[in-house]
């Protein structure tokens, strides 16, 4: 486990409009740990950009505490009250760069002088604002751009821009808040591509705000799902990704739609008295290798594949597959040793659950 640089603490945000009570953040508390790509994913109105606008205090919560990079930031419930204020909130501010849907740019400035503004309060000569900002624009690819202004550049050219600017006070965390919607789908992979090297190059830990699953499949490691204001369900991204356990989780990996009418078949289908079902999961290597067809030369253990698909998780095969083992449990049990001995993770399924 990695040192934790977010911890969000039973945060509530509230909000009273003369009709009811809006339960925008209902009781969230999560850890976020240094170099992780940690995404919160839910549909509109689910409250993922409430909650990370909480982190810096943009809005800050009706009760709960957080801490970044293990300094209390803010604490309140019923027995105490804690809040970081002027010059200490600015400072944690600049140790956390976001980045947003709408770039955000300032039309009559050059991609520079963008990038310049925002080290404006950071007491460096003219000499080192201008060598840094270019230092940033070369970092997410736009050195030859540097003089161009906004409406000259496309729109992913434009959150390269959003992107160095947020980076120019050498933040530890980057918020990125639906920052490839806008984009189209080439625009949005080169941008992804971006953040996940940025994470590796400088260690930078993200939070990505998204609905767009395929954002979350190309770099997340973790991932939280949030509904009506709470995380619903919470893992690594292969876990959540092949063995969804809410409804709604399902529903957004898409697994609900693809495997639903699969599952149902399997989980009404009269069993032999030495039958089970068995839900696979192959990853890396393991994907290659017909380590089924192994199973009845090495255990008798005959294997009907009732459902299967095969995923690109953070660049990494994952093929999932719902089977139906026919064989004594014993050979059974020896096949599902046999199949995580090679990298499979196998798990019955109850058909009572």
């Amino acid at each position: 486990m990695g040192t934790t640089i977010i911890e969000l603490n039973n945060i509530k945000v509230y909000f009273q409009t003369k009709k009811e009570l809006i339960k925008a953040v209902d009781d969230v508390s999560l850890q976020i740990d240094k170099g992780d790509i940690y995404s919160i994913v839910g549909y509109s109105g689910a409250g993922k950009s409430t909650l990370v606008r909480v982190i810096n205090l943009l809005q800050k919560p009706t009760v709960g505490e957080i801490k970044v990079n293990g300094d209390l930031i803010f604490q309140k419930n019923n027995e105490t009250e804690h809040e970081l204020t002027g010059k200490e909130l600015r400072t944690k501010r600049r140790n956390i760069g976001m980045i947003f849907q709408h770039f955000n740019l300032l039309n009559e400035q050059t991609a520079l002088q963008n990038v310049e503004f925002a080290l404006k309060h950071s007491g460096l000569k003219e000499k080192e604002v201008i060598k840094k900002a270019e230092h940033l624009l070369e970092l997410v690819g736009l050195s030859a751009q540097k003089n161009q202004f906004p409406a000259q550049l496309s729109g992913g050219q434009q959150q390269r821009v959003a992107i160095a600017r947020a980076l120019a006070n050498d933040p530890e965390i980057l918020i990125s808040d639906e920052a490839t919607s806008a984009l189209d789908p080439k625009n949005t992979r080169q941008i992804l591509d971006l953040l996940k090297s940025l994470n590796k190059k400088m260690g930078l830990t993200i939070v990505l705000i998204t609905h767009e699953m395929e954002a979350v499949k190309r770099i997340a490691n973790k991932v939280a799902v949030m509904g009506d204001g709470k995380i619903i369900e919470e893992g690594n991204v292969i876990d959540i990704f092949t063995n969804a356990k809410q409804s709604l989780t399902k529903e957004l990996v898409g697994s609900l739609n693809d495997s639903s009418e699969a599952l149902d078949l399997l989980l009404n289908y009269p069993l032999e008295r030495d039958e089970k079902i068995y839900h696979l999961v192959y990853t890396g290597n393991a994907i290659q290798e017909p380590l089924t067809t192994r199973l009845f030369e090495k255990f008798k253990v005959e294997t009907s594949i009732i459902y299967g698909n095969v995923d690109v998780l953070k660049n990494k095969p994952v093929g999932t597959l719902y089977v139906i083992m026919h064989g004594s449990f014993e050979a059974q049990r020896k096949a599902s040793e046999y199949l995580r001995t090679h990298g499979v993770e196998t798990k019955e399924v109850d058909k009572e659950e």
